[in-house]
């Protein structure tokens, strides 16, 4: 909990010195401020403490047991529906789905009706989550073949250029922002431990080179699907 509390003091310290030095105006709803602050560090701690509990083990246990299986295509399905599953239940994507089908209804973009709303919502949040789970498939290939993430990267980062010069305008700025909203509470922990329990399971791979990279695939490809999907919508 300490170590929660030294996580927020930052935050704590900026708003209370703009609140109090530059606005000079009384924190509104001080106390439940205050029980809200306390909620939020009761809630790292016991997030951190599940993390290193059961999401970092069990991820690192299931990737040592399908590297010891030996099966290729069963490690890159379940690689898939890893990153798939756990980025259409990330609440930052769903968050950002949802504002942004309001902002495209009341744009004119698509019909301002609940149905085309959701139906927006939810291709854009099925459109996310299939881009990273081939993205956890492509990271999990660079791994068992050894493949540079260097260029890998680089390749991706000049497709999401292009793509940006043919995409509408209206949709780049969600794309750029669903590759940010991906990589969160969710999906970062299990992949992070995929990655570095297939890559200590691997002769021949450094955890530490070889294992990272995932979540960089993960932020990469959301911009280019969704503007694909911007594109076709």
């Amino acid at each position: 909990m300490l170590g929660s509390l030294r996580d927020l003091l930052p935050i704590i310290l900026v708003i209370g010195f703009f609140q109090a030095v530059v606005l000079q105006q009384p924190i509104p709803g001080f106390v439940d401020i205050i029980i809200g602050t306390l909620f939020i560090v009761l809630g790292l701690t016991f997030f951190i403490y599940g993390l290193e509990m059961g999401l970092f083990p069990i991820g690192e246990s299931m990737a040592n047991a399908f590297a010891r299986k030996g099966s290729v295509f069963w490690l890159l399905i379940f690689a898939f529906c890893l990153g798939f599953g756990t980025t259409v239940a990330e609440p930052a994507l769903i968050a950002v789905a949802d504002e942004a089908s309001e902002v495209a209804a009341i744009g004119g973009m698509i019909l301002n009706t609940p149905e085309a709303m959701e139906s927006y919502a939810n291709g854009l949040r099925f459109t996310v989550a299939f881009s990273v789970g081939l993205a956890i498939v492509i990271g999990v290939l660079r791994i068992l073949k050894g493949w540079s993430i260097q260029y890998m990267i680089m390749g991706g980062y000049i497709l999401v250029v292009i793509m940006t010069a043919l995409a509408p305008k209206e949709i780049i700025g969600i794309a750029y922002d669903s590759g940010g909203v991906t990589t969160s509470t969710i999906t970062v922990p299990l992949v992070t431990a995929l990655g570095v329990g297939l890559a200590s399971s691997i002769k021949g791979r450094n955890p530490m080179t070889d294992g990272f990279g995932l979540i960089a695939f993960a932020s990469l490809t959301p911009m280019i699907f969704v503007m694909g999907y911007g594109m076709i919508i």
